[in-house]
């Protein structure tokens, strides 16, 4: 199986075919914290990280903007007191492609 993490993000177009179910659940095993949800009828990869304090919270955002920035593909970021809530999903397809796979595995690197 491919190291998520090793793997860059492709130009997605509108029409682009979404993540398949079996490709989802190949790779779930290295994103077990994230959650498949769905907003606006949209399914969305989801993940609330938590921190000790504001500042903290704040570094780590900059981190994954940073991240996002490099790949090009930017994700939805709520930042509050010791905790940031980071979704990746993509909008041209309004759904779930591969490179949502990919950053959520990036995003937890970022971690440590």
């Amino acid at each position: 199986m491919e190291n998520l993490c090793e793997l860059k993000c492709e130009a997605c177009r509108k029409g682009a075919p979404r993540a398949t179910s079996e490709e989802i659940a190949q790779f779930r095993a290295q994103i077990p914290e994230w959650e498949i949800v769905t907003v606006c009828g949209i399914e969305v990869l989801s993940r609330a990280y938590k921190f000790g304090n504001f500042a903290e919270a704040l570094a780590f955002t900059n981190r994954v903007g940073e991240l996002a920035e490099a790949e090009g593909h930017h994700p939805e970021i709520l930042i509050e007191w010791g905790k940031v809530t980071v979704r990746w999903y993509t909008r041209k397809i309004k759904g779930l492609h591969r490179n949502d796979l990919v950053m959520a595995a990036k995003t937890d690197v970022l971690l440590i």
